[in-house]
């Protein structure tokens, strides 16, 4: 899922690779964060929930469920910082979801 939305820009890699803190013990987010070599930051619902001004795809639902808008756009946002653009809106693969943002200075 990863390569699907990076290769949508070009990217080779991420510097990080961010979602909502209740996955810290699931390996796979460790292991792709080594297979890429990259930063792993996880954030709470509601550090995610604050980056929903930004967010495409807000939904009532994921709200009610966890707490935030959304995890994939607000957890890569929240990682790149307050300037950062969403380059890649969420994108769904089965029960994958991914998003791409980009730090502004």
């Amino acid at each position: 899922m990863a390569d699907v939305v990076l290769a949508k820009t070009n990217s080779i890699k991420p510097d990080v690779i961010a979602t909502i803190d209740t996955k810290q013990a699931d390996p796979v987010w460790h292991k792709l964060a080594a297979y890429y070599g990259c930063e792993l930051q996880f954030f709470g619902a509601a550090r995610l929930d604050q980056e929903t001004p930004r967010i495409k795809n807000p939904s009532e639902a994921v709200f009610v469920a966890i707490g935030c808008h959304g995890v994939a756009e607000s957890a890569a946002l929240a990682a790149s910082g307050p300037k950062a653009v969403l380059l890649i809106e969420k994108t769904v693969e089965g029960r994958a979801t991914a998003a791409l943002a980009m730090a502004h200075n």
